[in-house]
């Protein structure tokens, strides 16, 4: 490949620039003759923070201002979340995610403020939110986390949080003494990506990760997608090198879940798929719920993969696992 420069365009969050610049090592790596500058954009979902994304849009938000910049060539590639990137029939024809790379931990985290974390240590997450005071509020803003969440403890409050890493984290930075003088002024915890917590230096203020049989995890989370024109055979093979073999599989299963029920930020749902120890087989964990978290259907399958389609393949079969326990009632209430 003749070297150049490459282009990149991002969000300009902490985190999408701390994926940026870790693609830009990695593709510098790979051929140190290689320029890489980065095109930082500022996305409608960055500039709406007083609502949840389900009110105002959903995951197209994050992604349309960077997927024009690649369409009109002031880019060549996108580096997204995975989790925000539109399903796959919504992607534009022109475009391809060439290439999925290593995927960080894929766990949703709970937070507590340092005092309260100091007494649940060595605690599950669902034994700390059950000790919590009646009527304890969490800050998410995701219908996933917020469904999973009240059936774990019904009589949780769920209180809406918007913003960077930083802001979110701020939310339960406040000592004992604040907490006795105004309970109610105050959250309780909140939950937040383990893998953006772990790149951007927070990984000491998880106070727990939650596991996939605790809260399952949104479709593609922990994991990062590298975009390109589909005509751009140079940058694909550059991309590609890149690729994850357990992550590709898995989020491709993951993704084909959510596509076949119709998943968006309108539905609690989400999925979990991982590569099993020792051979070829791919397991899935998927769910779907109530806003309310009342009711809970989940699934999970198991079989031998070896490629994409393969995967997306055991992904659609969880979907109808779970569509003939009655799914499809939940998603068109969940719609309504």
């Amino acid at each position: 490949m003749s070297a150049h420069t490459l282009r990149i365009a991002t969000r300009g969050s902490a985190l999408a620039l701390w994926q940026a610049e870790y693609t830009r090592r990695c593709l510098q790596q790979r051929d140190p003759s290689l320029q890489v500058e980065l095109l930082v954009l500022k996305t409608q979902g960055d500039k709406i923070l007083d609502r949840p994304l389900f009110a105002v849009g959903g995951k197209g938000l994050f992604t349309k201002e960077i997927e024009e910049a690649l369409l009109d060539r002031r880019a060549d590639v996108a580096v997204h979340s995975l989790k925000d990137l539109p399903g796959d029939s919504d992607l534009h024809t022109a475009l391809h995610v060439a290439a999925i790379p290593p995927r960080e931990d894929p766990a949703d985290a709970l937070v507590l403020p340092d005092f309260l974390a100091s007494e649940h240590r060595g605690l599950r997450a669902r034994d700390i939110l059950r000790r919590l005071p009646s009527q304890a509020t969490v800050g998410t803003s995701s219908l996933r986390r917020a469904c999973q969440l009240r059936a774990i403890q019904p009589t949780l409050q769920i209180s809406p949080l918007r913003g960077n890493v930083d802001t979110r984290l701020r939310k339960v930075e406040f000592t004992r003494e604040a907490w006795a003088a105004d309970p109610s002024a105050h959250l309780h915890a909140v939950v937040l990506a383990a893998a953006g917590l772990t790149r951007l230096g927070h990984a000491d203020r998880i106070t727990v990760r939650f596991t996939p049989d605790e809260l399952i995890p949104a479709c593609g989370q922990g994991a990062r997608a590298l975009q390109c024109r589909s005509d751009d055979a140079e940058t694909t093979a550059r991309l590609a090198q890149l690729a994850d073999r357990g992550a590709t599989l898995a989020v491709a299963a993951e993704r084909a879940f959510n596509t076949h029920l119709g998943g968006s930020c309108h539905t609690p749902l989400g999925a979990f798929a991982r590569l099993t120890p020792g051979d070829d087989g791919l397991h899935i964990l998927g769910f779907v719920g109530s806003a309310d978290g009342s009711r809970l259907l989940r699934g999970e399958r198991q079989a031998p993969v070896h490629s994409v389609d393969q995967a997306r393949d055991l992904g659609r079969q969880l979907a109808e696992d779970l569509l003939s326990q009655g799914a499809g009632a939940l998603l068109q209430t969940a719609v309504a």
